[in-house]
């Protein structure tokens, strides 16, 4: 028979005093991790919510001088786009276009390649002010693919700030940190916390590289939601009221999805094959030399177009798409296919600008252009708004990101069926012509001039 031994209370205080002091040091240390990633989701909603301010200026006096001088912008939109392209190519090279592809390519490579180029802090601010002066000269991008990259950007330089100085883990890996970042830029870019989410998920969590945890979509929501505390709970577009959207429209859902898979393909295609891609052999050699004479080149299609459109192509159209949602047509007749072409020339020329909200705004005007052959048989608001995420999602081959974004900016909960059909058809179809993602084949490319640069 054992004969327990007893302890003396005192040292029974003592071992229950540290025990209950190492639980506390276990929670203090998780809280504090916590703390961090949600003061770096803070610093990625304020970056987003400081570009947006800006890009709404840019566009609000784009509208002016266009309205005032609208022959000046023959002049002024080619010298503009051609100085964006000799200032990204001097000052931010790994800045141009989207900002996506350049964030999925970073979470596949070492951290000093991701943080040297891809998702440099320095080379993401300037995207910043040269993405605002695009759009205030007039060109066919978006700002919310260049919220992306910022936020990968700030997400990691504030990790490894905190890892590499203080020597404090944040909880998750270097790529996990830049994924966070950038889902966490789109979710306060669009006001959006679910749609940052999916997005993480269906895009950026492709990668086998990227593996997710509470802390890390905690970071994503809180982005988002800290967003939407600062600049209020309004969905990205007012549309009108869902109800009675859905009467009688489900084969012009299904016919909307498959022209705009088919064009939204097209759309991805051409900006994988680039300006070499279209020009004939010959004149490749010449192309390469000479970046920012196709730049003004890109600038005067670009200002023709907007000539032609009465101004309605200029910058990210969201006045148009807002107007079409609402059952307001707008004044070009051929708006849909004039801002397929001033968004793929502008994309080209490789000046900094995304292609989400411009898609949007193809997508809406493809769904204007389906009414018109329709007739009133076809519900304009129904079709804008399912031609949004079909396009979408034919251009980015991400149709529950696609859905759950257009749903969530508009409010048309009522309409996810419809969506989610319309973008899952649209993305099939897509990817008769495109059969890799544009962002992916993308982003590979980018991998492979970043690491050129760190030989």
């Amino acid at each position: 028979m054992k004969i327990r031994r007893l302890v003396p209370w005192r040292d029974q205080a003592s071992f229950t005093v540290r025990r209950k002091g190492r639980q506390v040091a276990r929670v203090s240390r998780k809280t504090f991790r916590y703390a961090l990633v949600l003061c770096g989701a803070a610093g990625v909603a304020l970056l987003s919510l400081l570009f947006a301010w800006l890009a709404e200026i840019a566009l609000e006096w784009n509208k002016r001088w266009t309205t005032a001088a609208p022959w000046a912008a023959l002049v002024v939109i080619p010298l503009a786009m051609a100085g964006l392209r000799w200032l990204t190519l001097r000052l931010a090279p790994m800045a141009r276009g989207s900002g996506i592809p350049q964030v999925i390519a970073a979470t596949s490579v070492p951290v000093p390649v991701a943080a040297g180029g891809l998702v440099s802090l320095r080379q993401a601010l300037w995207k910043i002010p040269l993405t605002a002066a695009a759009l205030l000269a007039g060109a066919s991008v978006g700002r919310e693919g260049p919220s992306v990259q910022v936020g990968a950007a700030a997400m990691l330089a504030w990790g490894r700030l905190w890892q590499e100085r203080a020597g404090i883990r944040l909880g998750f890996r270097a790529n996990e940190l830049v994924a966070a970042g950038a889902a966490g830029g789109l979710a306060a870019a669009f006001n959006t916390p679910l749609a940052g989410v999916v997005f993480a998920i269906e895009e950026l969590g492709r990668s086998a590289a990227v593996r997710w945890n509470r802390l890390a979509l905690s970071g994503v929501l809180a982005s988002g939601f800290i967003a939407l505390a600062i600049a209020g709970n309004n969905p990205y577009f007012h549309a009108a009221a869902a109800a009675g959207f859905a009467q009688g429209s489900w084969g012009w859902t299904l016919a909307s999805a498959v022209l705009n898979g088919a064009l939204g393909g097209l759309f991805a295609a051409t900006l994988l094959r680039g300006v070499n891609g279209l020009a004939p052999a010959r004149w490749r050699p010449w192309l390469d030399a000479h970046p920012i004479r196709v730049a003004f080149f890109c600038g005067l299609v670009v200002a023709g177009l907007g000539l032609l459109t009465g101004g309605a192509t200029y910058g990210t159209g969201y006045d148009q798409t807002a107007a079409l949602l609402n059952g307001q047509p707008v004044e070009s007749a051929w708006f849909g296919v004039a801002k397929w072409i001033s968004t793929v020339v502008s994309y080209v020329c490789g000046i900094p600008g995304g292609i989400f909200t411009p898609s949007l705004a193809i997508g809406a005007g493809m769904g204007e252009h389906i009414v018109q052959l329709a007739g009133p048989s076809a519900d304009p608001r129904t079709l804008a708004l399912v031609s949004m995420a079909a396009f979408l999602a034919a251009a980015t081959q991400a149709p529950i990101t696609a859905s759950v974004i257009v749903m969530e900016m508009t409010r048309s909960q009522d309409l996810m069926f419809h969506l989610l059909m319309a973008t899952l058809v649209a993305s099939l179809v897509s990817r008769q012509f495109c059969p890799r993602p544009f962002y992916h084949a993308t982003a590979l490319r980018f991998q492979q001039e970043a690491s050129r640069r760190q030989m």
